[in-house]
């Protein structure tokens, strides 16, 4: 068995290595690292989303934590990641514990931790937390008390975590035009943790939300996992369709990715959704500081950093890279390619509700739907294709695969002068006018990724298919 935190902390299988005691395993590491700190006495806030026997493991967290006598509140109740991690900010509490593997299939589950800021954990503090999980495996030993009565002597509290958030959220956009703007929302919330949310703060005005797979079902029917890309959201184009719908929000199992469709029903990349949301803050919101973007994010965001004279700093894949220099830079913004966007003034971290409401609250104050909003933005920074493919292959394969990949050193692209290779996360070929190819490992699945951005479709497939000639595959 190996536990091993990756971009965003640990996940397994269910049953296989993700079993009550590996999580209690866990839990005692992190004690550990919060007593090594000698912050323990802050608390830890724990969370869980909707998969099956999330709540249980969130317990099995609980009586650790308790068995070390460090307090816990525990939601009541399945929560979004960025919920999770706003309460616990909020809370003033030293970490948090969030169970959910997000946008995995449903046969895994996951443990994210969370510092106090919020975000997920600097390379700095996972390593860390590596030392001490590593000395627990060897041991394989932790402190608990069961549930009932840790909740008894008051070292187990039960909260509601939505309030707090809802509040809080509400005053980051203008809230009030959204509701009263006449809106036809249709939301997905995948059957996750973020069903509710979006209808409880536009309720009251003349918009309307239609919500779809809101039912919180851990088998995520009719999708192979739950993660808010192009041929998940079948359902969600058709409910535009048959009501005529002015925008599409969908959110993954966490809540912590946004999924944007247009009212004639065509999915609208990641990359750009990120990119309209810089336009937004940049142009409508008139604010002005670093836009942070991971390798694997649009060269859109270089050139609206251009046109409006700010800085835009690129970083590894995951918010352990980009949380940290957001924090430091005080960013405007922060985005990567799974659909991951952090704003000022919110937590240092993902949060796929409160994007939703920053593209609701560009179309009311620009007063164009989703469609014309793409426009504008090309207008502005020129066509931008985008693709990506998941190649899966087999742990024995994986030395070769890096060899290939460190050997080969392509001088073009199709058809394109390869600029220059960076190696900071996978190879990121750099091309002409921005666009680029880029092949990683994924730090969570047994998957290789290859990506492309460029001027056509046509581009962008020969982009993946020149990728994939370099890995022979």
């Amino acid at each position: 068995m190996s536990i091993r935190f990756g971009t965003d902390g640990w996940r397994a299988k269910v049953e296989e290595d993700f079993t009550v005691e590996n999580v209690k395993l866990c839990t005692q590491a992190v004690c550990n690292y919060l007593k090594s700190r000698e912050i323990a006495d802050n608390g830890l806030m724990v969370g869980y989303d909707t998969r099956l026997n999330s709540a249980t493991f969130a317990e099995a967290v609980s009586e650790v934590a308790a068995g070390n006598s460090i307090p816990v509140i525990l939601c009541d109740r399945p929560a979004p990641t960025p919920v999770v991690s706003y309460n616990l900010v909020r809370r003033d509490c030293a970490a948090g514990i969030v169970i959910t593997a997000s946008h995995n299939p449903s046969d895994w589950n996951g443990f994210k931790f969370k510092p106090g800021y919020g975000g997920s954990a600097s390379e700095e503090i996972l390593s860390d937390l590596e030392t001490c999980l590593k000395n627990v495996l060897e041991q394989q030993q932790y402190l608990s008390i069961p549930i009932s009565n840790a909740e008894k002597i008051g070292l187990v509290e039960r909260v509601n975590p939505e309030l707090l958030y809802l509040n809080h959220v509400a005053g980051l956009v203008d809230l009030q035009s959204i509701r009263n703007a006449g809106l036809n929302v249709i939301v997905d919330s995948m059957h996750g943790a973020g069903s509710g949310y979006i209808h409880q703060l536009l309720e009251g005005g003349t918009s309307h939300v239609t919500e779809i797979r809101n039912e919180m079902d851990p088998t995520f029917p009719g999708m192979k996992q739950p993660e808010p890309i192009d041929h998940n959201l079948e359902p969600l184009k058709e409910k535009i369709w048959h009501t005529n719908g002015d925008v599409g929000l969908a959110t993954d199992g966490d809540a912590d990715r946004l999924g944007l469709v247009d009212e004639d029903g065509n999915y609208i990349s990641t990359l750009h959704t990120f990119a309209l949301i810089c336009q937004h803050i940049l142009e409508n919101l008139g604010m002005e500081g670093t836009l942070v973007r991971s390798i694997t994010m649009t060269s859109m965001i270089n050139k609206l950093g251009d046109l409006h004279k700010v800085p835009v700093i690129d970083t590894p894949v995951g918010f352990k890279h980009l949380g940290p220099v957001m924090i430091e830079e005080d960013a405007i913004a922060a985005g990567e390619e799974s659909g991951g966007y952090a704003f000022r003034g919110h937590i240092p971290e993902r949060d796929g509700i409160l994007s939703a409401l920053m593209i609701l609250d560009m179309m009311v104050k620009t007063d164009k739907n989703p469609s014309e909003l793409m426009l504008d933005l090309t207008d502005r920074v020129g066509p931008h294709h985008y693709n990506r493919i998941d190649l899966t292959f087999q742990p024995e394969e994986r030395e070769e695969l890096e060899t290939r990949l460190a050997k080969a050193q392509p001088k073009r692209i199709a058809d394109m002068t390869v600029k220059d290779i960076d190696t900071r996360d996978g190879y990121r070929y750099e091309l002409e006018n921005g666009y680029w190819g880029l092949i990683r490992f994924s730090g969570t699945e047994p998957l290789l990724r290859v990506y492309a951005e460029s001027e056509s479709l046509d581009s962008v497939n020969a982009i993946l298919e020149e990728c994939r000639d370099i890995l022979g595959v």
